[in-house]
């Protein structure tokens, strides 16, 4: 033991890295240490507070992205069908909207289309009523043009009511006019003159006697105003089929409040 000592001791002497210029090798760098030590619990910390700070906002997300996943990936039936015949009614109106502008292929019927869209507007039929109502002497005369001003003023409101709720836009980037913004008719769906159209039509048939030639005339009449309004790209197919059946339910709701001939005096002698 006593001679095992002096021989470590010489060993530890005779040692190159046991000089003075190289302790610096031996000993840890304790800065480095410390300083990588602190980091690591830096780094720890805030990504453990990163991660309590992004949990809610992951969670949220995968709570709402498997849901929009399986709306996108996989859609129901009807969700299918329902766009399927929205982009076929899209399509089917661009192409019969051949008097859209001056340069469709039918640009230069575009004055003659308007015409026949007027004989369906608001404003001439309600005019055209009030001029007959003062004209008018009979007392059933009177009750009939009574219950058809009820029925315009009717359609207007309620078509203006679908249009506001639906505010879907035609095929064609078109402007209304002037008879279009004084009846509140600035959107498609509904088409306020095929329903107008329908209404009327449907009105003349109940209560009017008329020969089977008119009668034909009067429907063909109403299928062509309703029409036009494809052709001068203002309405889809579906907003003009739309309009026929609301007219057709306007002039059921027509029927079913019909106002007697002593109501319709009684309006007149107070107007």
């Amino acid at each position: 033991m006593p001679a095992s000592q002096p021989r470590s001791r010489a060993r530890d002497r005779n040692n190159v890295l046991n000089r003075a210029e190289f302790l610096s090798l031996n000993q840890p760098l304790k800065g480095n240490q410390e300083s990588r030590s602190s980091g690591r619990k830096q780094s720890g910390q805030a990504g453990a507070a990163g991660a309590q700070n992004s949990n809610p906002k992951e969670r949220r997300q995968s709570q709402q992205l498997p849901e929009e996943d399986c709306m996108q990936l996989n859609p129901s039936f009807k969700g299918i069908a329902f766009n399927s015949l929205l982009a076929i009614d899209i399509c089917m109106s661009k192409r019969l909207g051949v008097c859209a502008n001056r340069a469709s292929s039918w640009g230069g019927a575009r004055s003659m289309i308007n015409l026949l869209g007027i004989t369906g507007h608001g404003i001439p039929w309600i005019a055209g009523t009030l001029i007959c109502l003062v004209k008018s002497s009979t007392l059933a005369g009177q009750e009939v043009l009574m219950n058809l001003l009820l029925a315009l003023l009717l359609d207007i409101m309620i078509v203006a009511g679908l249009q506001k709720l639906a505010k879907r836009k035609g095929p064609y980037d078109i402007n209304p006019g002037l008879l279009d913004y004084l009846t509140m008719d600035t959107y498609a769906f509904p088409a306020g003159h095929a329903s107008r159209v329908a209404m009327l039509s449907k009105f003349f048939l109940n209560h009017l006697v008329l020969a089977i030639p008119l009668r034909i005339l009067l429907v063909l009449w109403a299928f062509c105003v309703g029409f036009s309004r494809v052709m001068i790209g203002r309405h889809h197919i579906t907003d003009v089929l739309s309009g026929f059946v609301f007219g057709y339910l306007q002039f059921r709701l027509v029927e079913l409040i019909w106002m007697s001939s002593n109501t319709c005096q009684m309006l007149i002698s107070i107007w």
